[in-house]
C-alpha cells in the first residue's frame, strides 16, 4: 500500500516535493510553522464545535421537530469532539503524516454532513429536505480554516472533499426520492422537500470556486512564507559571518549600503596574533591547526565581547577589533584596554594549556577613523581604515623588537584612564620608542610583559 500511495502522505505535515528540496535548516523552520498552524486548525475546530453545540443545547428545541428518543446531534457531535481532542493532542506531539491530516479533513466533511443529513429525520421530512438547511454554510469555515495552513494542497482537498459530499448527499435525495423530487419551480423548491438541480449545481460550485479563491491566496501566500523563511535563516547564518552590530547596520540603512559610504568615527582598534603558529601549522594536520585557533577564539572573543568589542575581521592567526566603530562610542579606549588586559591574562593560560610554544601578542590604539563600505556593487565589506588601524598593527608587530606581549601608546592611556580605565597591575613606560613605519618616536606602555 505505501508503495502505492503517494510518498507524501507518509511524510511529516504531508511534506511536498517541492519542500523536500529545502536546505534542512530551512525546511525545519517551515515544519515549525506548519506544526503552529495546524495546532491553531484544532483549536479553531474546537470551537466550531463548542459553538455547534451551544446552538443545539442552549436553543429552545423547534416545535415542529420530531419527539422521538433519537437524537442526532449528539450523536454526530460526541464523537467529533473525541476525534478533535485526540487530533489536538496528536499535533502536540508532532505526529502530523500527510494521511493522517488527510483523514482528519475527511472527518470534518463526514461530521457536517452527516448533521445535514439527520435534519430530514429529525422533522420526518423526504431526504431532500436536509439539501434546504442554513447548516450548509458552515462548510466554508472548515474549508477557510485550512488556509490557516500555508499548503494549498489541504484547502483544495478540502473543497473537493466537500463538492464531491454534497454531490452525494444531492444523489441521496433523489435516489430516495425518485425523479418525482426533482423540480424546475422555484417557488416549489423553496417551500417543499424538492430538489432544483441547478441550485445545488451553483451550491457545488460555489464550494469550488471559493476554494480555488482560496487555494490561490494561500499558494501565493506560501511562495512569500517559503522566502521570508529562507532570507530569516540566511540572515540568521550571515550574522555569523558578518561582524556584530554590522547586519544591524545594513539592515536599518535607510538607503541601500554602495561602495564608498563611509562614516567618521573615535574609535579603538585593537589587533592581536598568535606567535609561532605559522611554524605550527607547518608541523601538524590541518584539523589540528584549525582545533588550536578556535579553542583561542573560544577564550578570546566573549571577552571581547563582553566590553563591547566587534570582531572585524580574523586575519589567519590574528583577529582586528573595533571599538566605537560601528557604533558611536564615549568610551572606545577604556574599552579596548580592559578587553586587551582581560585577553592577554587569558591566552597566557591558553598558551601555557597549548604546550607547543605559542603565544599570543596584542596591541591596542585609539583616534580619528573612518567606518567604511568597500569593495564592489556585488561584494562588499564594511570595515575600518585610518592611521589609528595602521599604527595598532604596527604596534602588535613591535611587540617582538620589545619583547613584550601587549602595547598601547601613552596618548590612547591617557585617554583610557580619563573614559574610567583602571589598570589592574603596574604599567611599565617606554618613551621614545621607535616603531616601524612611524616617522616620529613613540611614548609606549607595556600592557602584558
Amino acid at each position: 500500500m505505501r508503495r502505492l500511495l503517494p510518498a507524501s502522505l507518509f511524510a511529516h505535515l504531508g511534506r511536498s516535493e517541492q519542500a523536500t528540496r529545502l536546505p534542512a535548516r530551512v525546511q525545519r523552520l517551515v515544519d515549525a510553522e506548519e506544526e503552529k498552524s495546524e495546532r491553531l486548525i484544532t483549536w479553531v475546530q474546537l470551537a466550531v464545535l463548542a459553538l455547534f453545540a451551544a446552538l443545539y443545547f442552549l436553543a429552545p428545541r423547534p416545535p415542529d421537530a420530531q419527539a422521538t428518543m433519537f437524537e442526532p446531534v449528539p450523536l454526530v457531535l460526541a464523537p467529533y469532539a473525541l476525534f478533535t481532542l485526540v487530533r489536538l493532542g496528536l499535533t502536540h506531539r508532532g505526529f502530523m503524516p500527510g494521511w493522517f491530516l488527510v483523514l482528519s479533513m475527511l472527518v470534518d466533511v463526514t461530521m457536517l454532513w452527516a448533521l445535514i443529513w439527520t435534519f430530514h429525520l429529525d422533522y420526518g421530512q423526504p431526504a431532500g429536505f436536509s439539501l434546504k438547511v442554513p447548516t450548509f454554510i458552515y462548510i466554508f469555515v472548515f474549508i477557510a480554516v485550512r488556509a490557516l495552513r500555508f499548503d494549498a494542497r489541504f484547502v483544495a482537498s478540502m473543497g473537493a472533499f466537500a463538492a464531491v459530499g454534497w454531490a452525494g448527499l444531492v444523489a441521496y435525495a433523489l435516489a430516495v426520492g425518485g425523479p418525482e423530487m426533482i423540480t424546475r419551480n422555484f417557488v416549489e423548491y423553496l417551500s417543499g422537500p424538492y430538489v432544483l438541480i441547478g441550485a445545488e449545481f451553483d451550491k457545488v460550485m460555489t464550494i469550488a470556486v471559493v476554494t480555488g479563491i482560496l487555494s490561490l491566496a494561500v499558494w501565493r501566500g506560501r511562495r512569500t512564507l517559503l522566502t521570508a523563511v529562507r532570507e530569516e535563516a540566511a540572515g540568521r547564518d550571515l550574522r555569523r559571518f558578518l561582524s556584530e552590530g554590522v547586519a544591524e547596520a545594513v539592515i536599518d540603512a535607510e538607503d541601500e549600503v554602495v561602495a564608498g559610504r563611509a562614516e567618521s568615527r573615535d574609535a579603538a582598534i585593537l589587533m592581536l596574533d598568535i606567535r609561532g603558529f605559522t611554524g605550527f601549522s607547518g608541523t601538524h594536520p590541518p584539523d589540528a591547526v584549525v582545533e588550536r585557533l578556535t579553542s583561542f577564539h573560544a577564550r578570546a572573543i566573549p571577552l571581547i565581547r563582553a566590553q563591547g568589542g566587534v570582531v572585524d575581521k580574523f586575519l589567519g592567526d590574528g583577529v582586528m577589533v573595533t571599538f566605537g566603530a560601528v557604533t558611536p562610542s564615549t568610551t572606545a579606549a577604556r574599552d579596548a584596554l580592559r578587553a586587551l588586559d582581560a585577553v592577554m591574562a587569558e591566552a597566557a593560560r591558553w598558551s601555557a594549556g597549548t604546550g607547543e610554544g605559542l603565544a599570543v601578542n596584542g596591541a591596542a590604539n585609539a583616534g580619528p577613523v573612518v567606518f567604511a563600505a568597500l569593495g564592489h556593487a556585488n561584494r562588499l565589506e564594511y570595515t575600518v581604515i585610518g592611521e589609528a588601524v595602521n599604527l595598532a598593527a604596527k604596534l602588535e608587530k613591535h611587540n617582538k623588537t620589545e619583547g613584550t606581549r601587549a602595547l598601547t601608546t601613552a596618548a590612547c592611556l591617557a585617554r583610557a584612564e580619563a573614559e574610567g580605565f583602571v589598570a589592574a597591575h603596574p604599567l611599565a613606560h617606554l618613551d621614545g620608542r621607535r616603531v616601524a613605519g612611524v616617522d616620529a618616536p613613540l611614548d609606549l606602555v607595556v600592557v602584558a610583559h
